[in-house]
């Protein structure tokens, strides 16, 4: 499964390239793109375990930038 997001309260470049090496290494996750351009993120993962991983994604972006946030 493959789901775009609008991030919130994204605001540096170099928080968004550490955000996205950080999601990268998460189990199940297969690819992941964050732009600081567009504060958007896609990210493709198992249908199996797509929310685990988005809970996953939500506390590694929490630990870089603890104000931004993930929209539904």
């Amino acid at each position: 499964m493959k789901k775009t997001y609008k991030l919130e309260d994204l605001d540096c470049a170099n928080c968004a390239a550490k955000m996205q090496n950080a999601i990268e290494k998460l189990d199940g996750v297969k690819s992941v793109t964050i732009s600081f351009m567009t504060q958007r993120m896609t990210l493709e993962a198992d249908d199996a375990v797509f929310e685990d991983v988005l809970k996953a994604a939500q506390k590694a972006i929490k630990r870089i930038e603890p104000d931004c946030t993930i929209v539904r």
